[in-house]
C-alpha cells in the first residue's frame, strides 16, 4: 500500500492519479491512524520550507513518521520541498528539518546562472544517477524530469547523493540513505519518466 502524506502542502491528487493509472492501491494519510497500515510513504511538498514544516507538525503526524521511517525503516520518498524537509536546516527559513538525511538546503547562486530567467529553476532537465539504485531502473540515460525550485539539497555525506543535475553548476537532485529517498524534481509532472520512477518506488 502506497500512503501519501497529506498535511495540506503538495499536489496529492496528481500522485493518486499516477498510481491509479498504474493500477496500484494508494491511500491518503491525514492523521496518525491513517498511517497504521502504511507500507511505503510519499512525502510531497511545495512552497516555503518553514510553512511546510509548520503544517507537518500541526498535522500531528511528525512523531509517527519518525517512528515509521527511523525505527520501522519503511521506505519513504520526499518530493521537492518534501525532500528538502528531510535535511537538518534550510537557508530559506529558520525551522529545523526532519533530520532524516544529514545535509542542509541552500539557495542557488543566481550570479552563476546564464539563463535570462535565473530563479526559480523551472522546466525540464537531465537527471544523472551517480550510483546504481533500483529507483532509477530504466532511467539511467536520457531521462528528463520537471523541476520547479530555487533551493537544492547539499549532502554532508557524499554517499547519500543518488543523482545530480546541472543549473548554473552541478547540484544534487536525488538523495538516498538506507530506506530514505528524496528527489528535487516532480515525477507527477514528468510524464512517462515520472511514472517509471514512481512505479520503481513500489518495488523497493
Amino acid at each position: 500500500m502506497i500512503t501519501i502524506i497529506d498535511y495540506g502542502v503538495g499536489n496529492i491528487n496528481a500522485f493518486v492519479n499516477v498510481y491509479k493509472r498504474l493500477n496500484i492501491p494508494v491511500k491518503i494519510a491525514k492523521t496518525n491512524a491513517d498511517l497504521n497500515d502504511a507500507q511505503k510513504l510519499i512525502l510531497p511538498g511545495v512552497g516555503h520550507f518553514d510553512h511546510a514544516m509548520s503544517e507537518l507538525i500541526k498535522s500531528g503526524m511528525r512523531e509517527k513518521l519518525d517512528e515509521l521511517v527511523l525505527v520501522k525503516k519503511l521506505p519513504v520518498i520526499g518530493i521537492c520541498v518534501g525532500m528538502q524537509m528531510m535535511g537538518n536546516v534550510s537557508s530559506e527559513g529558520a525551522m529545523k528539518g526532519l533530520g532524516w538525511i544529514d545535509g542542509s538546503v541552500e539557495k542557488f547562486d543566481a550570479s552563476k546562472i546564464q539563463q535570462v530567467t535565473r530563479l526559480p529553476h523551472m522546466g525540464w532537465n537531465d537527471v544523472t544517477p551517480v550510483k546504481i539504485n533500483p529507483l532509477f531502473n530504466g532511467l539511467e540515460k536520457e531521462a528528463l524530469f520537471y523541476f520547479l525550485h530555487s533551493y537544492y539539497f547539499k549532502c554532508n555525506k557524499p554517499t547519500d547523493i543518488l543523482a545530480k543535475s546541472e543549473y548554473g553548476g552541478i547540484f544534487t537532485c536525488a538523495i538516498h540513505h538506507e530506506n530514505i529517498y528524496g528527489i528535487q524534481f516532480h515525477p507527477e509532472k514528468s510524464h512517462s519518466y515520472g511514472e517509471i520512477l514512481l512505479h520503481n518506488f513500489i518495488k523497493l
